[in-house]
């Protein structure tokens, strides 16, 4: 599978990550992605910064040649009522907005706090994607909570980087694309990468797709009609910002 975007990707700004936000456009742009989403973590990550980071993106352009570039976040969800550790402030001025749990904030939920976390994120207007949920020690009542998540227009990520990173989570995600199938929930695959080296990398996720007879329609990233329907779905502004 080619796809034409990759929408979740870390700069020098996540400072375990290697390389800037140039280095990384001009890779997208080698690799003939039409779109990327710069989504550098929120300020609660130990290797992260200031909040005000996040509105000083309109410094680069969102469209150089023929790459889309959208600036965003990844934001963190630091309790079960759904608050995150960047402000609606700054968040509703961004281009894509990913929601993730991570263990050095929340080390671990019962399947009840995780269920009730995500169901109060899918009603989070400003978030757009949620990331990485296939985690083992925050599993969440899937059948419970993809529904919401298709009923509110949140892409569930599949992502590459877990299964190096987080690879006991891997029959969740499974399941998940199983329940996305069955409720029409729209996903992406990203490579969450960290590197130049990692960008547009789709591991065996197109695989287990197959293997499930996904449909490509509902992966926001697999055709640029795809990913610029979701955007209107989402009301981004960037849309006229592209077009201008």
């Amino acid at each position: 599978m080619k796809l034409i975007a990759d929408l979740h990707m870390h700069t020098l700004y996540s400072s375990h990550a290697y390389n800037t936000v140039t280095e990384m456009i001009t890779q997208a742009q080698k690799l003939g992605l039409k779109a990327i989403a710069i989504t550098d973590h929120g300020p609660l990550m130990p290797d992260s910064g200031h909040e005000w980071h996040f509105m000083n993106k309109g410094q680069i352009p969102k469209k150089i040649d023929d790459l889309i570039v959208m600036y965003g976040a990844e934001v963190d969800v630091i309790n079960t009522n759904g608050d995150l550790d960047i402000s609606d402030y700054y968040l509703k001025n961004l281009d894509w907005v990913v929601a993730s749990i991570h263990k050095e904030i929340i080390p671990q939920l019962t399947v009840e706090q995780a269920t009730q976390l995500w169901l109060n994120i899918a009603e989070n207007p400003y978030i757009d994607m949620i990331g990485h949920c296939e985690q083992l020690q925050h599993t969440f009542d899937f059948e419970k909570v993809i529904p919401v998540f298709a009923k509110n227009n949140k892409v569930v990520e599949l992502n590459v980087n877990s299964q190096a990173v987080r690879p006991t989570g891997q029959a969740n995600m499974l399941e998940i694309a199983k329940l996305c199938k069955k409720y029409k929930c729209r996903v992406a695959i990203n490579s969450d990468a960290h590197s130049i080296y990692k960008i547009g990398q789709t591991g065996n996720i197109p695989k287990m797709l197959e293997s499930i007879d996904f449909p490509q329609e509902l992966i926001i990233n697999a055709s640029y009609e795809n990913l610029i329907s979701e955007l209107k779905i989402h009301n981004k502004y960037i849309l006229k910002q592209i077009e201008e």
